[in-house]
């Protein structure tokens, strides 16, 4: 899978609410975070055996700590999190998300490339014009609202929608 920097992640990123967790006393605040889904950062007391963290959404860290250390620690538990709410596409066309997949052909592969890569920005459709295979001028503005339509179809089981952005392009975020 391909890493991508997406337009606007920064801000994202850093509305991701991290919890943190005294390690061992608040276990039970713990399991109610990771249920929610929530990324946990667990501060370890002294004297006591670090737990093994298996999921990507936590991570623990041994106090005393240094406000630096701290807020590296964050700062990566924040990115992963954000990592795992956009969708993936793989070189075989298929795209993941939400725990769901669904295969597309390889030029609307090419066109969730570009939506994903700006996920939650409009695209405008010159770009994803510039997607498409070489073709008439005339056919590709029908070509790329083709394609947007089966990739509408197909997305919408995964949670996700592309939203027109009227006189602008397209808008591919998460169904509401």
């Amino acid at each position: 899978m391909s890493v991508i920097k997406h337009k606007g992640t920064d801000r994202a990123i850093r509305e991701i609410d991290v919890k943190l967790v005294r390690w061992p006393a608040d276990e039970r605040k713990r399991e109610q975070f990771r249920n929610l889904g929530i990324p946990v950062l667990l501060v370890v007391e002294a004297g006591c055996q670090p737990p093994i963290c298996a999921d990507a959404r936590e991570d623990w860290i041994r106090a005393p700590v240094s406000r630096g250390d701290l807020e590296a620690r964050i700062a990566t538990l924040r990115a992963k999190a954000w990592a795992g709410r956009l969708p993936e596409i793989d070189p075989v066309g298929v795209i993941r998300y939400n725990g769901r997949s669904c295969s597309v052909s390889p030029t609307e592969a090419d066109l969730l490339h570009c939506l994903v890569r700006d996920f939650g920005e409009v695209v405008a459709r010159s770009t994803l014009l510039d997607c498409l295979p070489e073709r008439p001028a005339r056919c590709q503005r029908n070509a790329l609202d083709l394609h947007i339509m089966r990739i509408r179809r197909r997305i919408g089981i995964m949670g996700l929608v592309i939203r027109t952005v009227w006189g602008q392009g397209y808008l591919l975020e998460v169904a509401k």
